[in-house]
């Protein structure tokens, strides 16, 4: 769909603590997760609309961050759906087949996290000290879509952020289905900007980087994914009407926490960043213990 943005940022501006703003970031060019983790002045062209999915156009304002948010609200977002094992090197990891059609799970909307906020590793599963990170490409779809074919499928789509698919292996690992272990409050931060389908034509030529306290662990391009982003919206449009808000994981790439011996898990005061460039930049979450 076309959209009358390149990249849009949802945030609290520094003017004024109460209100929730939209726009695209002033420097084009500029990371602007990575320069708020670092205490820098982002300054936004504010945008007369007040969501996403509906951001009008520019009104000459300028305002700066005070925190950045999702680029779609927890109200607007219809489903957030997920795609598990497609990457073909994280499939090699695991040491399970390629997959031939799409493994789909589904997480809570209340798993649905602004970039500022910390994820609290539930108290009831600290004692498994299993809590991994996926970094991952998120789709956001723009506009009603059902049974969509692979050459109409990037049509129905707004627009591309960075999410990490917070995980607790354990408890996975101990269940068929992975709602719980990966529907946790919070469990889910995407940000922190949306590019548009204008800005990334094509999503296969993305690179994602995984980093635990600055340590790379994850480094792959979206061209080693095993369904295509064209072919997950089809599949999951089969019968199934994608609202405007929904949101899709994409997969994460080889590198995860549980893969490393020892084990690269996130624990209290840990911070991890989902890197995807171009266009889109740097997620960063915080872990802290539930108290």
């Amino acid at each position: 769909m076309a959209a009358t943005f390149n990249r849009l940022v949802r945030f609290v501006p520094q003017s004024d603590s109460s209100v929730i703003l939209i726009g695209e970031p002033v420097d084009e060019q500029l990371d602007v997760g990575a320069a708020v983790r670092e205490g820098k002045e982002v300054q936004v062209s504010v945008f007369s609309g007040n969501s996403s999915l509906s951001p009008g156009s520019k009104t000459g304002q300028i305002e700066s961050i005070s925190k950045i948010l999702s680029p779609i609200s927890l109200e607007e977002t219809s489903t957030i759906r997920c795609i598990g094992l497609n990457y073909v090197q994280h499939a090699k990891e695991v040491k399970m087949a390629i997959p031939e059609i799409p493994t789909l799970f589904l997480q809570p909307e209340t798993s649905l996290a602004d970039p500022s906020a910390p994820f609290l590793i539930p108290k009831a599963l600290a004692a498994e000290g299993s809590t991994d990170y996926e970094s991952e490409l998120a789709i956001v779809i723009g506009r009603k879509a059902k049974n969509v074919s692979e050459a109409e499928a990037l049509d129905y789509v707004l627009g591309y952020s960075a999410a990490n698919d917070i995980s607790a292996r354990k408890s996975q690992f101990a269940q068929t289905q992975w709602c719980f272990s990966k529907g946790f409050d919070g469990a889910c931060p995407i940000g922190p900007v949306l590019a548009s389908t204008k800005l990334v034509p094509d999503p296969s030529k993305l690179h994602i980087r995984g980093l635990k306290n600055g340590k790379l662990l994850q480094d792959c391009g979206t061209d080693d994914l095993i369904f295509s982003i064209p072919k997950i919206v089809s599949v999951l449009s089969q019968g199934t009407t994608l609202q405007p808000g929904t949101i899709i994981l994409t997969g994460t790439p080889a590198g995860v926490g549980h893969s490393f011996e020892p084990k690269e898990y996130l624990l209290n005061g840990d911070e991890f960043s989902v890197e995807i460039l171009p266009s889109i930049g740097t997620l960063v979450t915080r872990f802290a213990a539930e108290k």
